[in-house]
């Protein structure tokens, strides 16, 4: 595990980084920041990769991290601010607000994939990182269940897309809904399926 050697440095206060929605064509990208208590904790031993999980174990490890955190941030970046700045850099700006949302800044941060160029704490871009770290697996649970339940929300004001069940995904239902009702302003306009629909009239 990837804390338990910069623990062992004298290394505390690690962040975890994770989002969740990059690659959905509706709805808002959702980046959540969390320190744990003691990542090396026994209790975290059923917490992984947010994809991984079934909805309920990721309900029930949503609150377990909550109360065993440090410190979390949660944000959105939204669907106007994802078209105008791109998915790749609404995440990262994404990531830098969410470490800054921390009400404890963090002597190292952690960050699934993507480096956050700029920020002033010493971070390390993981490949895969919510499958080697638990704090980035973490904070792709809070993202997750956080988007999901977003997503669930916005599914009552456009009950004509599915959005409970599939969370804003490009999926067979997905599409044929769109093509049967077109996009709303929760859909991605920069996404290139959306794109489509828009410049088809």
């Amino acid at each position: 595990m990837i804390e338990a050697k910069l623990i062992s440095s004298g290394l505390k206060n690690i962040a975890g980084v994770d989002e969740a929605g990059r690659g959905a064509c509706a709805g808002p990208l959702v980046i959540a920041a969390v320190i744990l208590n003691d990542p090396l904790s026994e209790k975290f031993s059923e917490v992984r990769d947010s994809k991984e999980l079934l909805e309920k174990e990721r309900e029930f490890l949503f609150d377990l991290i909550i109360s065993n955190s440090i410190s979390f941030s949660i944000i959105t970046a939204s669907v106007s601010e994802i078209d105008q700045s791109g998915v790749h850099r609404a995440n990262i700006e994404g990531m830098r607000r969410a470490v800054l949302g921390l009400n404890l800044k963090p002597e190292y941060v952690l960050t699934d994939g993507y480096q956050i160029a700029g920020l002033a704490i010493p971070s390390l871009a993981v490949w895969k990182g919510d499958q080697v770290a638990v704090s980035i697996s973490a904070a792709s649970i809070l993202a997750k269940v956080t988007r999901d339940r977003i997503m669930c929300e916005l599914d009552l004001a456009h009950p004509n897309y599915g959005l409970a069940s599939h969370k804003g995904y490009i999926t067979a239902k997905h599409t044929a809904a769109l093509m049967k009702f077109g996009p709303v302003e929760i859909h991605r306009k920069s996404f290139a399926n959306i794109a489509e629909l828009i410049n088809r009239g």
